[in-house]
């Protein structure tokens, strides 16, 4: 049999091996503590015939991130090959990429540690040893030589010198980790040969038995090519080919090529235009994709990973090329999360997966919001109450999608904080309608003037309202906070892309449907965009050209997360961390009354007290010890400061930043309420503390959109620009300037006289 035909029937698959699965990379509490002046609280080969074990290692939890259910064969993967592309191992200037080696041994380390058969092939060797010839041969050069014509250095050598150097450097970062690793150097000529691909067969199961990673690469040094990188031809001919015969020979559940981009566009990936083909299908894709360059260091780039991939996955090996730059990409493919590009075998027999354009989605939010805006204020007004009277004939539907989704919170082991979050209780569907119909009759936000200037004679100047554009709003757990956000998108003009918590998923799309279907053909219901997968968010936080505004409603992970993922504007917010400060001239009926309602209202809102601030002079006050009785009798677990704690008898708290969304509250801190009625401490509080919302004699609670009067809130921004606090309608809008003229030019401000004289504003 000719090589080129056995390198295509080597394939016969076997039923892959069970891997095991990845890892996963309250209660109603309160806080007590003293200060000075307070207490506060991871196919058989015909020349491959030994048997693979079957047995697999204890299996941790699996991943609870959003699956492409295409991607579920990965949950047996056991055997894996993973190719490393020189673009990823080293620098644009030729040295070694460190950082990015170090994160992939650690990902190994994790993967050997979990029971995965980690075979890794990496290229690199004759670029870095180019560079340190070429360092070396400069350092003894003179200057007479160096004005010389210069000739280039023998690939062969180079690939010598770098191979010495590239295995040491991933022995030591292996020996770091407490993993041992081993060189195989392979040439085109040796797989000729049956009885090298057994023993080769046979010492890689030796090794993986003995948890060893092998490394393989080819052996460029005595290789019969000619000019490595340049000759492309026989069983392989780039370590990306020989990865896929690798993967053949040695009968791997998967392949991963790692790459310098995220995986295979539909144009340059450079191109906003250009978008990621999540599943390669050879019928759909082998026409329509034009390759660029060839890598810059490497031998085949882009096209050569294609060709080795669909070689493979047509062979019955499955691929994944993805980027070697992501520090958990190898993790976040295995655990069947979707990205890079999927070659399989079977792909063209799915049912066709909707590729998710996310500049498509955005933009068709920014036409739709344009439409919207060119409208009357009494239709935009209607659009509203038509979404107001949609959610109340579609209650019974929308309770039994919000039911399905708590019971399905619950079944999962979901925390009680969160499932109360997610509930939509009796008469919330009501109370959300009216809210809408408040924002409807309020007074239209755009096109509003708020300054009216004379700028010269017959010169006038207008501040007005205007929409902010395209709006991506990212929340958890509330469904509610879907129509809220929703009919502030409509009231204020803006287009709207939504992406709420997977736990709330059928909530979200029976509210979606019902508000969207509820907005007329001549806005079009892509007015508002629902975003489904937790992989879209990467995409649409790069689109800082046609999306204006971020608003992350979440945990405070959540916020840092998206804010160092985007160039467009974050309006978000830190834990939402209330304060109640009981000063010692408060009455005690009225403050209990105060902290009973700002911490059992509704524990799980952000708006609920998480630690309470008591006067020093209180400390042994039988008020107070009947205050904390109180507490601890309707369940509240409470934890102490520092002094509090030891006084009070109580936990001490690990940190007072921390938000317990449950029956739990810190004795100690600073606040933003205060019960006093000592009018200068008051007087002191109300300018002194630096909150986005400050109170006196009252509960923490009124702290929202709804009550504050707004109709709706998008949520509570803690940050100083834009807006702060709820934000309504009025944080969803900007300005613009007209100006009215009749001919005037500047000409060098010779003939203008400046009046800039404020007039009245017209209704």
């Amino acid at each position: 049999m000719a090589p080129s035909d056995w390198r295509l029937s080597s394939a016969n698959s076997t039923t892959p091996c069970m891997a095991p699965p990845l890892p996963e990379p309250s209660e109603s509490k309160v806080t007590l503590s003293v200060s000075d002046n307070y207490i506060s609280p991871l196919h058989e080969s015909p020349c491959f015939s030994h048997s693979v074990p079957t047995e697999s290692p204890p299996s941790p939890p699996r991943s609870t991130a959003a699956m492409d259910h295409s991607r579920d064969f990965l949950k047996d993967v056991k055997r894996l090959i993973i190719k490393v592309g020189t673009a990823v191992v080293t620098r644009n200037d030729g040295r070694l990429a460190l950082g990015r080696l170090g994160a992939l041994c650690e990902q190994i380390k994790e993967l050997n540690s979990l029971g995965f058969e980690i075979i890794l092939v990496t290229s690199g060797a004759v670029g870095l040893g180019r560079q340190r010839l070429r360092y070396r041969k400069l350092i003894n050069s003179s200057f007479a030589d160096l004005q010389k014509p210069q000739v280039e250095i023998d690939g062969k050598a180079c690939a010598a010198v770098g191979q010495n150097s590239l295995m040491a450097l991933y022995d030591t970062l292996f020996i770091q980790l407490d993993v041992t690793s081993a060189q195989l150097l392979v040439t085109d000529n040796d797989f000729r040969d049956k009885e090298f691909r057994k023993q080769l067969s046979e010492t890689v199961k030796s090794l993986i038995a003995l948890k060893v990673v092998p490394i393989l690469n080819e052996n460029d040094a005595v290789s019969t090519r000619k000019a490595p990188y340049e000759d492309s031809s026989g069983i392989f001919w780039d370590n990306d080919s020989l990865s896929a015969l690798l993967a053949l020979e040695l009968r791997a559940d998967l392949l991963i090529l790692l790459s310098d981009v995220e995986g295979l566009y539909s144009g340059p990936p450079s191109d906003p235009n250009s978008k990621l083909i999540h599943t390669y299908i050879k019928e759909k894709h082998q026409n329509e994709i034009t390759f660029g360059d060839k890598s810059r260091v490497g031998r085949g780039g882009m096209t050569a990973k294609v060709k080795a991939a669909v070689n493979a996955a047509y062979a019955g090996i499955p691929v994944v090329i993805t980027s070697g730059y992501a520090p958990e990409n190898i993790l976040k493919v295995l655990q069947g999360q979707r990205i890079g590009t999927l070659f399989h075998q079977d792909a063209h027999l799915w049912a066709p997966v909707k590729e998710v354009d996310a500049r498509q989605m955005a933009v068709a939010a920014r036409e739709s919001s344009r439409r919207l805006q060119v409208l009357s204020s009494e239709d935009r007004k209607n659009i509203l109450l038509d979404v107001a009277d949609a959610l109340v004939a579609n209650e019974k539907l929308i309770s039994a999608e919000n039911e399905a989704d708590v019971a399905a919170a619950q079944l999962a082991g979901y925390e009680k904080p969160l499932v109360a979050r997610l509930a939509l209780k009796p008469g919330k569907i009501k109370s959300l309608a009216n809210s809408i119909r408040v924002l409807a009759n309020m007074e239209d936000p755009i096109g509003r003037v708020l300054k009216r200037t004379e700028l010269a004679d017959g010169l006038i100047l207008e501040k007005t309202s205007s929409p902010l554009g395209v709006l991506l709003i990212v929340f958890e757990s509330r469904p509610d906070a879907l129509v809220q956000i929703a009919s502030l998108a409509i009231r204020s003009g803006n287009g709207l892309l939504l992406k709420g918590g997977k736990e709330a998923k059928r909530s979200n799309a029976i509210l979606h449907k019902v508000i969207t279907e509820a907005i007329p053909e001549t806005v079009g219901g892509k007015l508002i965009g629902l975003v489904t997968t937790r992989e879209e968010i990467p995409d649409l936080l790069k689109l800082d050209d046609v999306i204006d505004l971020v608003i992350p409603r979440g945990s405070n992970k959540l916020v840092s997360q998206i804010k160092s993922s985007t160039k467009i504007p974050v309006l978000g917010h830190a834990d939402g961390i209330c304060h109640v400060y009981l000063d010692k001239s408060a009455k005690m009926d009225v403050a209990k009354r105060i902290i009973f309602d700002a911490k059992l209202d509704y524990p799980a809102a952000c708006n609920a007290m998480e630690t309470l601030l008591v006067h020093k002079d209180l400390m042994h006050t039988s008020d107070l010890n009947e205050l904390i009785v109180d507490l601890c009798t309707e369940g509240v677990t409470l934890y102490g400061g520092p002094r509090a704690s030891s006084k009070l008898n109580i936990p001490e708290a690990h940190s007072f930043h921390h938000e317990y969304s449950s029956l739990a509250c810190t004795i100690d801190a600073h606040t933003d309420c205060i019960i006093a009625e000592d009018q200068e401490a008051v007087e002191v509080f109300l300018r002194q503390v630096d909150s986005a919302a400050v109170f006196h004699n009252a509960s923490t609670r009124f702290c929202d959109g709804a009550r504050f009067g707004l109709g709706a809130e998008v949520g509570i921004s803690t940050s100083r620009i834009h807006a702060r606090g709820p934000v309504g309608v009025e944080g969803l809008l900007t300005t613009r300037w007209i100006l009215k003229g009749s001919g005037q030019v500047v000409d060098g401000d010779k003939e203008v006289v400046y009046t800039h004289k404020d007039l009245p504003i017209e209704s």
